[in-house]
């Protein structure tokens, strides 16, 4: 069993791949499913961020937010970038299926860092998969992993969120899986 903490910000990797990848590469430490006519997307929060698997009777997606250091296939990776600042891409796919992805990566004075962390903390108790990762110090603030899913005519989005409290950073995600 793998120890449950976060890699420091600057070591994060954001890839996506046309395929599942296999359940041993992660320890998921929470999950949901949400399943419609004509796909199911699966959520995970891992113990270096996330895993979101869109599954179509015509494709398969999974977006990850891993560590660099952690050992993943190269068969089938369609993207993959350092998580640092912000990016925003598109893929389009078969059948007029298209995934969009955007990534920020955002550093606060402490003030502000504990404001939005209490937001989310506050979001995620409504709605949405969160977990709360151990604190690495007695004092000290616990990071936080949170994710939303949103299913709209033709469409999923989710959002993720990722606290570092020792680092003052959040990491924010957003995809859309569409049908157009």
């Amino acid at each position: 069993m793998m120890l449950e903490s976060r890699p420091p910000v600057q070591d994060l990797v954001f890839q996506v791949y046309g395929r599942h990848l296999h359940p041993e590469l992660f320890e998921i430490l929470a999950t949901k499913t949400v399943e419609r006519e004509n796909y199911k997307l699966r959520v995970d929060i891992t113990t270096t961020g996330h895993q979101i698997t869109f599954d179509h009777p015509e494709l398969t997606l999974t977006e990850i937010a891993a560590s660099s250091t952690q050992l993943l296939p190269e068969a089938k990776r369609l993207m993959g970038f350092k998580l640092k600042q912000g990016l925003s891409k598109r893929l389009t796919c078969v059948n007029n299926i298209h995934y969009e992805m955007c990534f920020h990566v955002e550093t606060l004075a402490p003030d502000i860092f504990l404001k939005i962390h209490n937001e989310i903390l506050q979001d995620g108790v409504k709605r949405g998969l969160i977990h709360h990762f151990k604190n690495t110090h007695r004092f000290s603030l616990p990071p936080l992993g949170f994710i939303t899913a949103d299913a709209r005519p033709g469409c999923i989005v989710t959002n993720t969120f990722h606290t570092f409290p020792a680092e003052f950073t959040i990491v924010k995600t957003q995809s859309l899986f569409e049908r157009r």
